[in-house]
């Protein structure tokens, strides 16, 4: 018994841990049974592209279906349109005539779409009008009004399910892509560290940027799918720009660090601020995961005291460095990098000040 309820218990973890992706298959599966009844309700000639249509715009969250239906909305507009218009003035009863109009269809969509992607349907919308009618027997403007009153419902429906069946919103997607990227900075920041005192190849401080970077452009992205969101009618969300803004910020901060520790230091520097350094590592990295637990649990962050602590300490150590004239008869290029890290760590100091207010106002808009 105590082995059932032990996988049991598995089981319901791996559903929990992949519960956007079982909805999302759920709600394409109703879109596209939905919008083929629909179809025959409305007896349209071709219900294989009103279904296509629910599927590909039944997207992870209801933002990214928001920009997907408009961008094909327009796509479909356009081609239908251009092409609709086209084959009605061009005689085309020969398939050399047809293949001349197929050419000037396909050819203006297709560098709209190259100049704009909103418009990357219209040359599969084109292609459609200019030889559907061979198939389902319509005139050009029936068929691009057909191909229009497909591209509606299908659209109409894939939005309904992605409302209304488990769904998902970008605004959550994007909280838990600025949880990744908090914890991903946590993680590669004490090895950024480090690096400023002890040797780590160039290798592995590209890697750990390069993985900061990565969350950061998922973040970006899931941001803007919000975006949409916000100009729905799902109510008001809390302003994610600051956030964004932030965060980048404080990947500037990392950039730094990374460029300066790539500068062979004295020893002297390594056993005067090596301890230290670590010291701000370690709380600094604590407080970014903490703050990324708390971001997707809805709680404000914890308080800045640990790190302004040392923060003080480091400022204090190296204006001891600086009384004591360190850095004269240093290399040049040593004594920048010095003064570098001071500026990034002052500036890590408000960025972190900013990002605890921004939590805050996240939190307290939940």
């Amino acid at each position: 018994m105590g082995q059932f309820v032990g996988k049991w218990r598995m089981l319901r973890a791996r559903v929990r841990g992949h519960r956007v992706e079982l909805g999302l298959a759920v709600r394409v599966t109703v879109a596209a049974l939905l919008s083929f009844v629909l179809s025959h309700v409305f007896a349209l000639p071709l219900p294989l592209w009103t279904v296509l249509t629910a599927v590909v715009l039944t997207q992870l969250s209801f933002g990214r279906s928001v920009k997907a239906s408009v961008d094909y909305a327009v796509g479909t507009l356009t081609g239908a349109i251009y092409a609709g218009t086209l084959a009605a003035l061009v005689p085309h009863a020969s398939v050399g005539s047809l293949a001349g109009l197929l050419a000037i269809t396909i050819a203006p969509l297709t560098l709209v779409a190259a100049l704009n992607s909103s418009f990357s349907v219209a040359t599969l919308t084109g292609v459609l009008v200019v030889l559907a009618p061979g198939v389902t027997h319509l005139g050009p403007i029936a068929s691009a009004l057909y191909r229009v009153l497909e591209v509606a419902i299908g659209g109409i429906t894939a939005l309904a399910v992605s409302y209304l069946i488990f769904p998902t919103r970008a605004y959550a997607l994007t909280l838990e892509a600025a949880a990744r990227m908090l914890d991903s900075m946590a993680r590669g920041l004490p090895d950024l560290f480090a690096a400023l005192t002890q040797n780590r190849s160039e290798t592995e401080i590209k890697r750990i940027q390069d993985g900061i970077g990565q969350s950061f452009l998922r973040l970006e992205t899931a941001a803007a799918e919000a975006g949409h969101e916000r100009i729905s009618f799902l109510g008001v969300q809390p302003e994610l720009g600051p956030l964004l803004r932030t965060l980048l910020r404080l990947r500037h901060d990392l950039v730094i660090i990374g460029r300066v520790s790539a500068t062979p230091v004295p020893d002297a520097f390594r056993k005067r601020l090596g301890p230290v350094l670590d010291d701000v590592a370690t709380v600094i990295a604590d407080y970014l995961r903490q703050c990324g637990e708390r971001l997707t649990a809805h709680r404000a962050p914890p308080n800045l005291n640990t790190i302004e602590a040392a923060l003080n300490r480091f400022a204090q150590a190296v204006e001891e460095l600086r009384r004591e004239g360190f850095t004269k008869g240093l290399p040049a290029e040593f004594v920048e990098c010095f003064f570098a890290l001071a500026f990034a760590n002052e500036q890590m100091r408000r960025n972190l000040r900013d990002l605890q207010r921004c939590l805050v106002e996240v939190a307290g808009k939940e």
